[in-house]
């Protein structure tokens, strides 16, 4: 059926029933991959300024997660070395990219070692990387950092916030495109 397998039932002191009564399966990298990739995501640049040196990595793993306080998370791989600086600094910015910035995210995706230059870039009050022309620009401190599999979970409160009026980036089975209302 799918592939899917059998659903485990909540029980009623609101505990998930016995996993081991459920017939558990593995799902294939590539097949999970693919999967995946039929949820639309949004597209950021996650920056910080650590010891003279700027860093940022392309994301589409960002999800608001409280209002009080105002808290986000993205996932960065194991050992990126744009993570370990937000790990050192504590601090990170948000930058949301906008329809027109679909090039600015492959840049942020290779080895290249100087992806800031010759871009717009403002400074936030404390410091942090602000892509000008972006949809919208968050400043956040690392609250939390959690190993997940290959990668870490980045727990970030919100300090401060803009958004622009520009149509934002949209990414969706592997490719880049942009969001219609229905």
């Amino acid at each position: 059926m799918n592939g899917i397998t059998p659903e485990r039932r909540i029980t009623r002191s609101g505990n998930l029933e016995d996993p081991s009564d459920v017939n558990m399966q593995t799902i294939d990298p590539d097949r999970f991959r693919s999967v995946m990739g039929a949820f639309p995501t949004g597209v950021a640049i996650v920056a910080t300024e650590c010891d003279g040196e700027l860093f940022g990595v392309t994301i589409n793993s960002l999800t608001s997660v409280s209002l009080e306080p105002c808290l986000l998370l993205f996932c960065t791989n194991e050992g990126s070395a744009t993570g370990a600086a937000i790990r050192k600094r504590g601090l990170f910015s948000v930058n949301i990219l906008g329809l027109h910035q679909s090039a600015l995210s492959s840049r942020f995706t290779g080895t290249l070692k100087r992806r800031f230059d010759d871009l717009p870039i403002a400074f936030s009050a404390d410091g942090l990387p602000l892509i000008q022309g972006t949809a919208a620009q968050l400043c956040c401190r690392v609250t939390t950092v959690h190993k997940a599999g290959d990668h870490d979970i980045i727990l970030g409160e919100v300090f401060s916030g803009d958004e622009a009026a520009c149509s934002p980036l949209v990414f969706h089975r592997g490719a880049f495109g942009s969001f219609q209302r229905a």
